[in-house]
């Protein structure tokens, strides 16, 4: 039986636009293993520093002023995942999740070590727990975007890739999966000419524009809400919503115009 739910129909699309994690690579959960492994850590020692005890697991809400426990409590790898570090540059999912908690720091500099308490240097610290995730743990592809990417190729679509990681191409080399992309906008090409990253839609503007397509005949295919956002924000054609994460309805809401659980829904039309 033919499962196709979506068809990108060739006349009316000139390119489609992948974002890497959670789309054409499974490493979401390699992500999220490493922030919490980073929040953890750092909301901890910043417990044992302040003499407060962390509160228990709860919602993501902003704390109150006088909700100092509940602020140092443990990174949820769903709901804080979710909704403050999924798909964003590493130094805004720093700065986005410490202000959900109501903590504040210096930005510092893009040099700082892993161990300097500013954004610069936790995120730096995330980067290095990412590392030694994919060094022990390796990186899958989804299969059924592999051949989604295969078919669209093939039918004279033109293939981009958009991501906020500046370890695009450590990834991408290591899954075997360079050569399926003609164009490439990452974290590392966004520092180089200062775009700002997702929900922002700059970046995903940019890869269309070195496609050499217009954003209305183009297909964003993202997993994360802030990248749906972008897609919506930017005018794209199409803007399809892969949900790995059971946020169908939040996908929806923010300017998904279909959302799948898998690329194998999603088929390629004269």
């Amino acid at each position: 039986m033919d499962s196709t739910r979506v068809s990108i129909e060739k006349s009316r699309f000139d390119a489609v636009i992948f974002d890497l994690d959670g789309v054409v690579t499974q490493t979401s959960a390699v992500h999220a293993a490493a922030w919490k492994r980073l929040f953890d850590a750092y909301l901890a020692e910043r417990a044992a520093r302040t003499g407060t005890s962390p509160g228990g697991a709860g919602d993501a809400a902003a704390p109150g002023p006088d909700d100092a426990a509940a602020a140092l409590r443990p990174f949820d790898l769903e709901a804080d995942y979710r909704l403050y570090v999924d798909g964003k540059p590493r130094y805004d999912g720093v700065r986005d999740f410490l202000a959900s908690r109501g903590i504040e720091l210096p930005t510092g500099d893009p040099s700082d070590p892993p161990g300097r308490e500013t954004v610069c240097g936790l995120g730096n610290g995330k980067n290095d727990f990412f590392n030694a995730e994919v060094e022990q743990h390796g990186v899958r592809t989804f299969p059924s975007t592999v051949a989604l990417i295969h078919q669209l190729r093939d039918a004279g679509i033109r293939v981009g890739l958009m991501s906020s990681s500046k370890n695009t191409a450590m990834v991408l080399d290591v899954t075997g999966t360079t050569d399926l992309f003609e164009v490439r906008v990452d974290g590392v090409v966004a520092a180089e000419v200062g775009l700002p990253g997702k929900p922002d839609p700059a970046m995903y503007l940019e890869t269309a524009r070195r496609l050499g397509v217009d954003a209305a005949r183009s297909v964003v295919v993202e997993d994360a809400l802030s990248g749906v956002q972008a897609g919506r924000r930017g005018g794209f054609g199409l803007v399809i919503g892969v949900d790995r994460l059971g946020q169908a309805a939040e996908l929806a809401e923010a300017g998904a115009d279909v959302v799948v659980d898998d690329l194998a829904e999603v088929g390629v039309s004269a």
